[in-house]
């Protein structure tokens, strides 16, 4: 089985896509992918499906919804690329893949790939890669960490709790990863490549001082720097209003250094981890 959650939800047994198109059992088979291989407890599954108001057949209806995605996965094993011939002892059934349990289901993926594994994996080569000071094979690696999303977790399910916290996490570890990426980028000397990424960034996460400091830093180097001060100003100005917080003492160092026009202007990244919240997009990190 192969999963795709990083983006709109796919999932594929023997090449045959057995996502569903009613909301419903997609949230349990979403929930079940970005689980893949564990046991996901009923309990969490009704409260994805209902917040918190489950109906009295809660687990009735659950259970209905299981038995239409074991539907799908059944014909998928019949009629897939890679289906197994005859009746014998190795032929997976639907039940193999989506296993009932004591507590709960678990969607077997029996060696399959998974967008989220691949992405976790990645991202770790390209932090110890960074840790080692090789910026080249981080910024590839990570580079190709965040190829793998096509656009925000779950982009095409309807969520509910679990979905929502999962969303969350996932789109954490995507900026983190961001961030560090273009952290590499900065150490090779790949200013002006990123300056219009960080563009949009520091638009988006508009309360993210690493961000800010690294759109600051491609600024001064690119020879702008009148906009790298308007960066920090815009910035503080942000913080002040929406948090009632002033800028990192470490921010406060990189303005200064860009005011006095100092060749060499430090790494964005040698600030504590400090967390922010940004208006519209839950907790961030700053830093790694």
């Amino acid at each position: 089985m192969d999963i795709d959650v990083l983006g709109a939800l796919d999932v594929r047994e023997n090449g045959v896509s057995v996502a569903p198109t009613a909301p419903k059992p997609r949230q349990v088979l979403a929930l079940l992918a970005v689980h893949a291989d564990r046991v996901v407890p009923v309990a969490s599954l009704v409260e994805e499906l209902w917040s918190g108001r489950p109906p009295r057949s809660a687990r009735t209806t659950l259970q209905t919804y299981v038995l239409q995605l074991r539907e799908l996965i059944g014909a998928a094993l019949t009629r897939g690329t890679g289906q197994q011939d005859g009746a014998g002892p190795e032929r997976r059934t639907a039940k193999d893949v989506l296993i009932t349990l004591p507590g709960g289901y678990l969607l077997a993926t029996a060696g399959g790939t998974s967008d989220v594994r691949e992405f976790d994996r990645l991202a770790g080569l390209g932090y110890r890669a960074m840790d080692a000071g090789d910026f080249a094979a981080a910024s590839r690696t990570l580079g190709a960490a965040l190829d793998l999303w096509s656009g925000s977790a779950f982009a095409d399910v309807q969520t509910g709790v679990q979905l929502t916290m999962e969303a969350r996490r996932l789109d954490e570890s995507r900026l983190c990863a961001l961030d560090q990426r273009i952290e590499a980028d900065l150490r090779l000397g790949r200013h002006r490549e990123v300056l219009a990424e960080l563009t949009v960034l520091t638009s988006r996460y508009r309360t993210h001082e690493n961000l800010h400091a690294q759109f600051m830093i491609a600024l001064h180097r690119s020879g702008r720097r009148g906009e790298a001060l308007n960066a920090y100003m815009h910035l503080r100005t942000t913080l002040g209003r929406d948090l009632g917080l002033e800028p990192s003492p470490r921010l406060r160092r990189l303005q200064h250094s860009i005011l006095m026009a100092e060749p060499e202007i430090p790494s964005a990244s040698a600030a504590p981890t400090r967390a922010v919240r940004h208006p519209d997009a839950g907790p961030q990190v700053v830093g790694r």
